[in-house]
């Protein structure tokens, strides 16, 4: 099997606007900072989060407030999948959520992972930060926290991922006692959904250079019980250095773990690097570990799973990339809220 290549154009200070022939890897839609002002760069699923974000800093409150506010949109609507309430459940058919917050001035950080039946775990990874001398809660114990500070329990399964479940459920064997419905009974929209995983990370920065951070997740559909991706995981699922700048992902979790790409993506920006060169610059450290992993890479050695990163720095620049083109993000650069095109790796495959 091919090996993942390394592009040595990916080192510091290669032109971000670079196309290498035969790669596939392009640019995509970062620019210059425009006038001074707050802006908040978001993964695709958040537009409304980005624009919310920016209105909260123009009224004075803090990227914190700003971010987190953001992402309780997407949190509190069912028809995203992939967050909070109308999350895909893990393999029981249960809602579990992760989140982590880090807020740039105070280099504070807080995390919940496994909860249930709370719809916002970013409001609880908040109050971890802010109410604990801890850092990350899990399971009950994230639980007995946020009912604790008033949060109130509700089942977080919707009539919708309910259907996605069980028809995945059904569909696992034949041979065993479950028995699917007739394929024309299953709704159109989700037959996009029977195998996913979905993140929202959102990254925010004010007139006075603050900055701040939040992921928050369903994690991978389907998962087995207990299971925690990147998403709380600080210096994976999401970092944010106030001298520096703020990254975070949405992907297969596992591998970022493995690689500790959000502190990788930083630490690359405080080099030199702009944020979408960071962020390709990881994207290529990962598809390069990938070959070790069976099973994730296909026959010509790229990877055969997605990962999407997500940059701000100091100066307010932004960028995004993942492995394949594509891919798109949402940035509100102070004047303009809009998705834009993310920087890629590999060109996809034309459909057989």
């Amino acid at each position: 099997m091919a090996a993942c290549t390394r592009r040595d154009f990916l080192r510091a200070g290669a032109g971000a606007a670079a196309l290498v022939a035969g790669t596939g890897l392009r640019a995509g839609g970062a620019e210059p900072p425009g006038p001074a002002g707050p802006r908040a760069v978001a993964s695709g699923n958040g537009l409304r989060a980005t624009d919310k974000a920016v209105e909260v800093l123009r009224a004075g409150g803090g990227p914190l407030d700003a971010v987190i506010a953001g992402v309780n949109i997407v949190e509190d609507d069912p028809e995203d999948m992939s967050v909070g309430y109308g999350g895909l459940p893990n393999e029981d058919g249960v809602v579990e959520l992760d989140a982590s917050v880090m807020d740039g001035p105070t280099h504070g950080a807080g995390a919940v992972a496994s909860l249930r039946n709370i719809k916002n775990p970013s409001r609880v990874a908040r109050l971890v930060m802010e109410r604990t001398s801890h850092v990350l809660l899990v399971g009950p114990g994230a639980l007995k926290f946020a009912l604790a500070h008033g949060f109130e329990e509700e089942d977080l399964l919707t009539d919708k991922s309910r259907a996605a479940w069980l028809r995945w459920k059904e569909t696992l064997s034949d041979r065993d006692n479950w028995v699917p419905a007739k394929a024309e009974s299953l709704p159109e929209q989700l037959r996009s959904v029977l195998s996913t995983h979905g993140t929202i990370n959102c990254l925010a920065i004010d007139a006075s250079g603050r900055l701040a951070g939040v992921t928050t997740t369903s994690g991978l559909a389907w998962k087995l019980a207990g299971r925690v991706g990147d998403s709380p995981i600080i210096g994976a699922g999401l970092y944010v250095d106030n001298e520096i700048g703020a990254a975070g992902s949405t992907g297969l979790g596992e591998a970022n773990l493995r690689t500790c790409a959000s502190f990788r993506i930083v630490d690359a920006m405080g080099r030199g690097a702009t944020p979408e060169q960071a962020c390709l610059q990881v994207l290529e450290a990962v598809a390069a570990k990938a070959k070790r992993w069976p099973g994730l890479c296909d026959a010509e050695g790229r990877p055969s799973f997605g990962l999407e990163f997500y940059a701000l720095n100091k100066k307010g620049e932004f960028g995004g990339a993942g492995f394949f083109e594509g891919g798109r993000y949402a940035v509100h650069d102070g004047s303009e809220n809009k998705l834009r095109e993310a920087a890629y790796l590999y060109k996809r495959r034309p459909a057989r």
